[in-house]
């Protein structure tokens, strides 16, 4: 083992009050909904919204006098960048983050607000981590690695000291694997502390890396291509420190998929009123996947971060009302006769749907030049209402159909 449970425990006297000990509660209403008992971990609170913070502050509060002069480097495309940039700021250290040139300005916009030196370079992580590793030995920089490292690994394991002595009759713990760092810490400490405890990792389908580790699945991920919402996971294969650690403390290893991962990230913000990253939202997605693992135990679930893109946060609420049936999408063919679509439309209305967008299509459609197809999108209460107002139109004479529900 590259880390001990004294090195978690240094790790969080060291780290201190420097970082908040983020909320750790039972959620009533996704317990009684998915019949298991699940206590939330809101890493997703942290001041850059992940739990990178742990690690890198207990990396960079051990550097020696002449590594803080000379300043650190790192590579990431998000939460590591900002929390190494954020924590190097706090303590005056230089520091120079290496991001893909095809990172998002938000994401490089919020690392460049904390006074780090941002370099773009590279089409992909592997080729940024490159330059990171070269520029590096150039300056004689200190490279700050995202999880393959001994003091990053302690300090992600600092999470499960603050749920266990908060709830120490924990049967099971739901983590993200990435590169492993933070469920090799999470499980050093917490297999130390209970060696019954179940450790659950969980990764996207499209990056399985750790299980096909783990069950030496011999599958070549490819190299680019591959999207997923869970970015802040997407690694083809754990760190040479944590696969070790994931190997012999990790009971089972889950894999979710796009949709449930949405449906986890809705649930989250529907009930919960808290926003997550797709990495961050695949612990609860496991559990949606795979309840039978979960069965009368007491979970506790890692939101491990929040840094979602608002576009991609919106798409993902207003897919899940489509999935639920709450807003819909009629074709209605009409005529052209004057007060035809007015008709329509206070038919909808009046059974209680209300209409978000209205396209009037005649150039373009194979009909007679006398009609038209109306496509109608309506917010309805459920599928129910929805095949409601359905029924009525084309009890009305109508020819309409839900083509989108």
């Amino acid at each position: 083992m590259s880390i001990s449970f004294a090195d978690i425990q240094a790790a969080a006297d060291r780290i201190g009050s420097r970082l908040i000990d983020t909320r750790f509660e039972q959620s009533r209403t996704l317990s009684s909904i998915l019949s298991t008992e699940i206590l939330l971990k809101f890493e997703n609170l942290q001041f850059t919204a992940s739990f990178k913070e742990r690690g890198a502050l207990n990396k960079l509060l051990q550097l020696s006098h002449e590594q803080k002069i000379s300043g650190v480097i790192a590579m990431s495309a998000g939460n590591h960048a900002k929390a190494v940039a954020y924590h190097a700021q706090c303590l005056g250290i230089p520091a120079t983050i290496v991001m893909p040139k095809n990172t998002p300005n938000v994401k490089v916009e919020d690392t460049r607000n904390f006074k780090a030196r941002v370099i773009l370079e590279g089409s992909s992580l592997d080729e940024a981590a490159d330059y990171a590793h070269s520029l590096a030995s150039e300056e004689q920089l200190v490279f700050v690695h995202p999880y393959n490292d001994e003091q990053i690994i302690a300090g992600q394991g600092t999470i499960a000291l603050e749920m266990l002595a908060a709830h120490p009759e924990l049967d099971a713990i739901a983590v993200p694997i990435g590169g492993g760092g933070l469920i090799a810490g999470i499980a050093t400490a917490a297999k130390a502390i209970n060696p019954d405890i179940k450790i659950v990792g969980v990764e996207v389908s499209t990056f399985p890396g750790a299980y096909n580790a783990v069950h030496k699945v011999q599958e070549q991920l490819a190299d680019s291509g591959i999207t997923t919402i869970a970015e802040g996971i997407a690694v083809k294969q754990p760190g040479e420190l944590t696969l070790p650690i994931i190997e012999q403390l990790v009971d089972e290893i889950v894999v979710v998929d796009e949709e449930t991962i949405e449906e986890a990230i809705d649930l989250l913000i529907t009930i919960e009123k808290t926003v997550v990253e797709g990495a961050g939202a695949v612990a609860l997605a496991a559990i949606l996947a795979t309840p039978q693992l979960f069965q009368h135990l007491k979970t506790a679930v890692v939101l491990s971060g929040a840094n979602i893109d608002s576009r991609i946060l919106a798409s993902v609420l207003m897919r899940r009302l489509v999935r639920k049936g709450r807003i819909v999408r009629y074709l209605v063919k009409i005529s052209g006769s004057p007060g035809t679509l007015s008709d329509v439309t206070a038919m909808i209305g009046e059974l209680g749907g209300n209409i978000l967008e209205v396209s009037h299509q005649r150039m373009f459609a194979a009909l007679p030049v006398k009609e038209a197809d109306l496509y109608i999108t309506v917010e309805t209460r459920d599928k129910e209402q929805a095949e409601a107002i359905l029924k009525q139109l084309q009890a009305n004479g109508y020819l309409a159909e839900l083509i989108q529900a």
